[in-house]
């Protein structure tokens, strides 16, 4: 595997995806760069806000899995697409679980490295499916 597409796996292997090893915020310091913008339609989120979403997410969600699918290099920029899964203990989305219930859902990804870190991230996440599936 190329080093960029190893770079970005350690993002969905050693972050997004709850483990007892990781240091969340340690292993994200180093890959992100300072100046890092996380995107998506609605909103851009800083490096600091992201590595708080991520440890949220873990407490949130203490079997949150994301595995990688598909993963596409051209140039300095990584796309991927990956499915993601967990059992939300707590509020979520404006639902109050008690991790009874699991969703398993998709995201598109497309990240841009610089100087070995992570700049920028555009993303989408079928949360609607999430949703749905938690609801029903």
């Amino acid at each position: 595997m190329d080093t960029l597409k190893k770079l970005v796996a350690s993002f969905y292997n050693d972050c997004l995806t709850v483990n007892e090893t990781t240091n969340t915020n340690e292993v994200l310091e180093k890959l992100l760069s300072d100046n890092f913008q996380s995107i998506n339609a609605k909103e851009t989120k800083g490096k600091a806000q992201l590595i708080g979403q991520i440890a949220g997410f873990w407490k949130l969600m203490p079997d949150m899995k994301w595995e990688i699918k598909d993963m596409v290099q051209e140039g300095n920029q990584v796309v991927v697409r990956s499915e993601f899964s967990a059992s939300p203990k707590g509020n979520f989305m404006g639902m109050e679980l008690d991790g009874s219930k699991s969703f398993k859902t998709m995201a598109m990804d497309m990240h841009t490295i610089e100087n070995g870190q992570i700049k920028t991230v555009y993303h989408i996440e079928e949360w609607t499916t999430a949703i749905a599936q938690l609801k029903s």
